[in-house]
Formats: C-alpha cells, structure tokens, sequence
C-alpha cells in the first residue's frame, strides 16, 4: 500500500491557510514545529486544526524560535507544554534533530533518553499520543539506530510499554538511502514499521530543488511522460515502509497533484533500476 501525503509547514508561505486548503481536502497528517514560520506556525495551525478534530498533527521539540538548540528535560517539558496549549493536542512529539545535540554518542544517548522521559509522563498522561525522533542526519551518520531509539524509549519507560510511536526521515532522490535499504527488507524504516511506529518522509523534493535537478531522460526513466515534480512522488510511493509523506504546499493544484502521484506508485522493479542508474552515476 503506497503512503499517504501529509503536509509538512517547514517551507509553506500561509501555514495557517495552507492547512485549512489540505485539509477540507481530505488530508490526515499535519507536521509542524515551534520554530517554524519564524514561531508563528502553531498560532497560525490551531483554528484550522480545531476545525478539523478527527485530523492527526505531529510537533517537535528541540528547535526554539530564538535559534537555540536543546533537549534539556526541562526546555522539552516547557516546550511541549506550550505546544499543547496553543495547538491543543498532538498525536507524535518528535525530539528534533537530536544528533545535534552532542557528537559523543554516549551523551547523545543520555540526552535522548532523558527527552523520552519527560514525553513519557505525557504520553502515560494522555496528553499526547506518543512521541518519536525527527531526523535529518541521525541514520547516516550512525547516531543511533531504531533498535536503540527503541531501547532508550524503553528505559525510558521503565517497562516495553513504551510510547515511542513514529520516526521522521529524509526520504528522496537525493537521499536514497533509507529506499535503497527498505527494498532490502532494512534499514531504518522497515525496522521502525516493524515495531509498529509510523513512518514519516521529510523533503522528499528536497527542499524544492529536486525538479529542477531531474533529467528529461531520468524522469522518463521513472514514468514515461511524466513531469519532474510528478516522477518524484510517483517513485517515493514505491518505497517499502513508509507511511506518510511531508510536502511543504500552499495551493490545491500542488497538494492533489502529489497526492494523486502518490496513488501511482512506480513498479518495485523500475524503482530498482533507477537506484541503480543514480548509484551508477
């Protein structure tokens, strides 16, 4: 089954407008996180998500409007706290790019562990529903692993009842990796599916510039007669694994465009080919 789209409100001009656009279209995830559109973007979601009850939202925490870096228990408390006030629920709490917070992996852990603690009291609570890891760089550079966030969820927890829910992940041509692996039966998002978290694709146009990169003679590679931004999402929808995928959009025409190529996901075997033409290359 191909994932479905989700909006992603990194990059999206009218977060608040945008969400209520996807929304009365039939979208199911809404991905946002204190810091984005300059600590607008919560204020900017709430009326559209109050609107929308039955709709899934997913925030952050780790990145503060100020700039500053920090998965300090009581800066993860304090911000989920206002989170949830202004937002009022989250079904996933990422801690956000957490490998930036130390380059010893040993601390990282510690760091990591102490962050679930405290989503731990809100999940246990019912304050939200769970929480995860949103990374862009953790997988690759081997800060950590799903059978050790798993682990440290769980230490966390004090138990195996955990609430670590979902991962989020670059997922792209750009970077391949995690497609690569998952059409293996690997890596970080069959793994995490396995242990019966959602799986998350972030920038899967990679940050808007993967269109403008793709060959004529790659995209038809991809889909016969296809465009670029089509051919992108119709290859991600072939990726083992993955659940939802995150596009920054603010008008319609975009967001039923990548919806519908999601839909039409690319054979396994022509994904295969075209991994490994890119690897080629």
């Amino acid at each position: 089954m191909s994932p479905v789209l989700g909006l992603g409100t990194y990059r999206v001009r009218g977060v608040g407008e945008a969400a209520r656009t996807v929304l009365t279209a039939g979208a199911k995830w809404i991905d946002t996180a204190p810091n984005y559109a300059h600590g607008r973007a919560h204020h900017d979601l709430a009326p559209a998500l109050a609107e929308h009850p039955t709709a899934k939202v997913t925030t952050k925490t780790g990145f503060h409007p100020d700039g500053r870096h920090s998965i300090a228990p009581e800066d993860v408390r304090a911000q989920t706290e206002e989170s949830l006030a202004v937002l009022g629920r989250a079904d996933i709490v990422f801690v956000h790019n957490p490998e930036r917070s130390d380059r010893d992996r040993q601390q990282l852990h510690h760091n990591l562990r102490a962050a679930f603690a405290v989503l731990e009291e809100f999940a246990q609570a019912g304050r939200v529903g769970g929480y995860g890891v949103a990374t862009w760089a953790g997988f690759t550079n081997q800060a950590f692993t799903i059978a050790e966030l798993i682990a440290l969820a769980g230490e966390a927890a004090g138990s195996v009842n955990h609430h670590l829910a979902g991962v989020q992940l670059p997922v792209s041509l750009v970077m391949a990796e995690p497609i690569d692996q998952a059409l293996d039966g690997a890596g970080p998002l069959v793994e995490a599916r396995d242990a019966g978290m959602v799986t998350f694709a972030s920038a899967p146009l990679h940050g808007g510039e993967l269109p403008g990169l793709m060959t004529p003679e790659l995209v038809n590679l991809i889909q016969p007669g296809s465009t670029p931004h089509t051919a992108a999402f119709q290859l991600i929808g072939a990726c083992p694994a993955l659940d939802v995928v995150l596009t920054s959009t603010s008008t319609l025409q975009h967001w039923e465009d990548a919806r519908d190529a999601l839909a039409q996901p690319i054979p396994d075997e022509r994904l295969r080919t075209v991994l490994d033409v890119l690897s080629a290359g």
